[in-house]
């Protein structure tokens, strides 16, 4: 009896034992499943970012090579005119010749002509020169589109080549850096930056009512960013520029009040006092 009860306990102990086990694996195979499910998310997730980081690269490597065709086309078409003027310049010095030898004019005439002809040669001889160069300027054009190409520009190269046009004194290209930068990179952390050189572009070349919209757009779009300061302090003195001191000063008393340690702040309490 004893021994009955024993075999029992074992085999009950067995089939409890095959329970947790089998419960275990089917833990583990729904764990499986939920990895490979999320993993499969995962790669739909890349494939569609793939997908449009394609789309753009294409879309930029298509425009860049139209650009280059256009290049290509006036390179071929001034090479033509190189060549046109060679042998302009050969039937000239030809001419020459014949006429020293077929015509007998008096030494006089024929020194005169030969002084014209000479003279219509150097000419001739520049334009070559000149024509030349811009050849060579439009091929270093072509390397470097080529090179663009191959490797887009960087949000902080785009940014850095906007600033440097504008401290070469060219706004137009600045401008148009900054806002193509806005464009494409609107939530980058230098995005409230390339906002307020876009201001600057329009202060340097005295257009003072855009300037203040665009300044506006830094303290309105991007009201934490360190910018802001020196965005109401230049809208204010656009303000003053143009004669509306009464916005000038509610600029300015909005500056003070929000900033009152920074540099800006102080500049903006100093010229608050010269407007009373």
């Amino acid at each position: 009896m004893r021994y009955l009860c024993l075999v029992c306990l074992v085999c009950l102990l067995t089939a409890l034992a095959g329970c947790a086990t089998q419960g275990s694996l089917d833990n583990v195979r729904n764990d499986i499943d939920a990895v490979k499910t999320r993993l499969f998310s995962v790669e739909k997730d890349l494939g569609g970012v793939r997908d449009e980081s394609k789309s753009g690269l294409s879309e930029v490597e298509k425009s860049y090579k139209n650009d280059m065709n256009a290049v290509r086309k006036l390179s071929a078409d001034l090479q033509a005119t190189i060549d046109s003027t060679k042998s302009d310049m050969r039937a000239m010095t030809g001419r020459i010749d014949d006429l020293a030898l077929a015509v007998k004019k008096p030494a006089e005439d024929l020194s005169r002509y030969r002084t014209d002809a000479d003279k219509r040669i150097v000419a001739l001889e520049d334009r070559v020169v000149k024509l030349q160069s811009a050849l060579d300027e439009l091929n270093k054009k072509i390397a470097d589109g080529l090179q663009k190409i191959e490797a887009p520009a960087t949000p902080d190269a785009l940014y850095m080549k906007g600033l440097d046009a504008y401290k070469a004194g060219d706004m137009n290209a600045s401008r148009d850096i900054f806002i193509k930068f806005l464009e494409k990179y609107p939530e980058h952390d230098l995005a409230a930056n390339a906002q307020y050189w876009i201001g600057e572009t329009h202060f340097s070349e005295k257009s003072y009512e855009p300037a203040i919209l665009a300044y506006q757009e830094v303290i309105k779009q991007y009201p934490k960013k360190e910018k802001v300061p020196a965005a109401m302090l230049k809208q204010a003195m656009a303000f003053k520029a143009i004669g509306d001191v009464k916005s000038a000063k509610y600029v300015l008393k909005k500056l003070v009040e929000g900033f009152p340690r920074s540099e800006e702040g102080k500049k903006g309490k100093e010229l608050l006092k010269e407007l009373k």
